[in-house]
């Protein structure tokens, strides 16, 4: 249920921390991160979470999520009311956006709790293989994944849950927590599909 994810979330983040781990979240650059961006937000700003800082490994993400602050008019309702009310929906104290290789590399030399959202979402190219060749091999991190994993991607593999994997050529044991928040897909379900059909008609 969308309602739960929230909730889901902050469960995740909530127990990556206590164990003193990260949180590796592959997501699509287009959306994924900046509904991932903004539920972050909402729930540093309730105090679900503890303060720990976020990164947006991606230079695409960041310059769409530049993009997506330049037009309110074609937010949903939901993010409309809390912009009108409080201000930017992706920005928040602890959140940065990583566009530099160095800095980039950098994150895998740390061991503090933190939260790194980076492309692609099904691990097939980008920053994110990086991150999951230095991170999941520990039993303290965790592995994320909020999007649809096709068939035959590094993703789907972690997703079935194989005890080991191939990044960069290298195979390496799964240890880190694999969760799963489906709440976050952007792909239409059941019920949508059939509300969609009847508004086509015969």
């Amino acid at each position: 249920p969308i309602d739960s994810r929230g909730e889901s979330l902050a469960r995740v983040i909530n127990e990556t921390t206590q164990r003193k781990g990260k949180v590796i979240i592959p997501s699509f650059a287009l959306e994924r991160a900046q509904e991932i961006i903004f539920a972050l937000k909402k729930l540093f700003q309730d105090k679900q979470i503890p303060k720990i800082p976020v990164y947006v490994d991606s230079p695409l993400a960041t310059s769409i999520t530049q993009v997506f602050r330049m037009h309110p008019e074609c937010y949903d309702e939901e993010v409309l009311v809390f912009t009108n009310h409080q201000d930017n929906p992706f920005s928040f104290d602890g959140l940065e956006f990583i566009t530099r290789v160095e800095d980039s590399k950098a994150l895998n030399e740390r061991t503090d709790p933190m939260v790194i959202i980076a492309a692609s979402g099904m691990c097939e190219a980008g920053r994110i293989l990086h991150h999951l060749r230095n991170n999941i091999s520990n039993e303290h991190n965790t592995i994320l994944i909020v999007g649809f994993q096709a068939h035959y991607t590094l993703g789907r593999k972690i997703l079935r849950g194989d005890s080991e994997v191939r990044i960069f050529g290298m195979m390496h044991p799964v240890e880190a927590k694999i969760e799963v928040l489906n709440s976050f897909s952007g792909h239409a379900d059941r019920n949508e599909l059939l509300r969609y059909r009847t508004e086509l008609g015969d």
